[in-house]
Parts: structure tokens; C-alpha cells; sequence
């Protein structure tokens, strides 16, 4: 999946509260909604927008579908961010020293 539509997705904050409470354990829909104050048409939106990114998996069982976070798309967002985990390091470390010589 590609990085714009998962940042996409996770860019608004229901989707992330959305995201954040599959990512404490699978429920379905219904549930998903206890806390949150939208209608069942938005949280059906806002999941397929999650599906289409790739960050959120559904399973029927019986009548109703359980929502997970998906594996895969997690994976994509630290494949990500592990190209810049080096950076900051080295980074932070000039800061400081720029600091240091600033305070001398």
C-alpha cells in the first residue's frame, strides 16, 4: 500500500481514534462507535477508508464483521520511518553540540 494513503487515512483524527481503539483489540462496528459521535453510514466510511489503506482488516462472523488493524499495513508505516530513524540521531547530536558552544 502506498505511504499517501495510509497518511491520508490516519490524517483525520476520527480515523485515528478509529485506528487507535482496533489497535487495543478487534470488535465490530457497533462497538467501534461506543465514544464516538458519528452515525453508522460515517463509521462504515471511515472503515473502508482504513481498509483501502491498508492498515485495518475485516472478518465476518455470522452477521456481524470484526474489524482488526492489519499487520501488513503497520509494517509499511515502520518501513517508513526506518528510513529516517538514522537521521535524527545524528541530528540531535549536532544540535547539542551547537548548543554546547553557544552556552561557552
Amino acid at each position: 500500500m502506498a505511504e499517501n494513503d495510509i497518511f491520508k487515512a490516519l490524517a483525520d483524527p476520527t480515523r485515528r481514534a478509529i485506528f487507535e481503539k482496533l489497535a487495543a483489540g478487534g470488535m465490530n462496528a457497533s462497538a467501534l462507535r461506543e465514544g464516538i459521535a458519528i452515525s453508522q453510514p460515517a463509521m462504515s466510511q471511515h472503515l473502508s477508508v482504513l481498509r483501502g489503506a491498508g492498515l485495518v482488516r475485516e472478518e465476518r462472523q455470522g452477521r456481524f464483521v470484526r474489524y482488526e488493524v492489519d499487520p501488513q499495513g503497520l509494517a509499511a508505516i515502520a518501513q517508513w520511518l526506518a528510513k529516517y530513524r538514522a537521521y535524527w540521531p545524528r541530528r540531535i547530536e549536532a544540535l547539542k553540540g551547537l548548543l554546547k558552544e553557544m552556552d561557552q
